[in-house]
């Protein structure tokens, strides 16, 4: 199977799985974007047999227990009494969208998970045809270095979803300034950006053609972009909810919001996002 057909099968697989978002539009960005990375990943690796280098495994592997790891913590924060209210409000907000704009949102989401697995689809691609044609590459040390900074961005995300949940469930209307968050304000955010980073690095010496670029390039800046957002709407929900708090308020003013260790404190006015 060629590059191009084996996206547009991920494509239609990512289109099934996201049907979801019409039961709950919510989902189209939660339980579809969790389940898109998984099942497109298991579908990479069944395809391959795992005939493949150990790293391009691993490179596959996480992606896989990315998405199990964030739909299983969505399926678990959904009983959590301190995100009802949350999730209440989402769907009140979005009660009233007319079915073209859901289309368009099933459609979009869709194409950009399948963008953004691009580079361990087409790592795999890559090995699979060397391999029909007994000619396998050694792995590439962008390879290993985007392995690892893959493992530890998502090591990084779980552990920062684990100690915020812990905290909300013993204080549920204060926020979380314990631990890592002493640190940087969303280190969820920092985890999974460098998730996709080291996702987009892994594909540097498979991508042989303009649209390979285009394709991961795309979703490495969307998923990034989507982090800046994401980032932007919490830090403006966190201020209605506790500016009034003078804790709050000196936490804000000293902890950076995103980066570690860079004196980044707000990106509230930052017009570069998505979502």
């Amino acid at each position: 199977m060629s590059p191009s057909s084996e996206l547009l099968l991920q494509l239609g697989i990512a289109l099934f799985v996201t049907l979801i978002g019409f039961q709950r539009v919510v989902y189209f960005i939660s339980l579809g974007y969790a389940g898109s990375v998984a099942l497109l990943m298991g579908q990479a690796l069944y395809r391959s047999g795992l005939q493949l280098p150990l790293v391009v495994t691993a490179q596959a592997l996480l992606l896989l227990l990315y998405g199990l790891r964030l739909g299983s913590f969505l399926l678990l924060r959904e009983r959590e009494p301190s995100y009802r209210k949350e999730l209440a409000d989402v769907e009140s907000r979005s009660g009233h969208m007319g079915p073209l704009r859901k289309v368009a949102i099933w459609i979009g989401v869709s194409v950009l998970y399948v963008l953004m697995c691009s580079p361990a689809t087409l790592n795999i691609g890559r090995y699979l045809t060397h391999e029909t044609h007994n000619s396998i590459p050694a792995p590439s040390a962008s390879l290993f270095v985007g392995v690892t900074v893959m493992f530890l961005g998502l090591s990084l995300e779980a552990w920062a979803d684990r100690q915020k949940a812990a905290f909300k469930r013993q204080f549920p209307s204060r926020f979380c300034d314990v631990k890592l968050y002493r640190v940087v304000r969303c280190p969820n955010y920092l985890g999974e950006t460098l998730f996709w980073l080291g996702n987009f690095v892994c594909g540097l010496s498979a991508y042989s053609s303009l649209w390979h670029w285009a394709a991961s390039v795309t979703g490495w800046l969307c998923i990034t972009l989507v982090m800046i957002g994401s980032t932007k709407r919490l830090e403006r929900k966190q201020d209605e909810r506790y500016g009034s708090d003078p804790d709050y308020q000196r936490y804000v003013q000293t902890v950076p919001v995103l980066f570690p260790f860079v004196p980044l404190y707000s990106l509230k006015n930052w017009r570069i996002a998505l979502g």
